[in-house]
């Protein structure tokens, strides 16, 4: 049995296959044929592009540009959270180290 290599695909050609459906008129049969996909997963991508557009920001990386925004500030801030979180824990320490040295 061969085993096949699992295809990845960027998110803008996701775009713009779920975009064939949603703005193009395509059926799924005809947009998946199109783009060479399988009818499920381009039903996937149709669906995240709906919710993406009704403002939901998805788990996976996301397909449309605002979309992907949102993505990057959100880790941008949990990364700055995480390292503010860092800083209090060693001003804490420091603080806590003066305290025993000045007594």
């Amino acid at each position: 049995m061969v085993k096949r290599s699992r295809r990845s695909f960027s998110p803008e050609f996701k775009h713009d296959a779920a975009s064939l459906v949603l703005d193009q008129g395509y059926n799924y049969a005809e947009a998946s044929r199109t783009v060479d996909v399988h009818e499920n997963t381009l039903r996937s991508w149709v669906q995240q592009l709906e919710l993406e557009r009704g403002g939901t920001t998805p788990k996976s990386k996301a397909l449309t540009t605002d979309q992907q925004r949102i993505q990057e500030l959100e880790a941008r801030v949990n990364r700055l959270e995480r390292e503010k979180s860092i800083l209090k824990k060693a001003t804490a320490l420091l603080m806590s180290d003066e305290l025993k040295s000045t007594r």
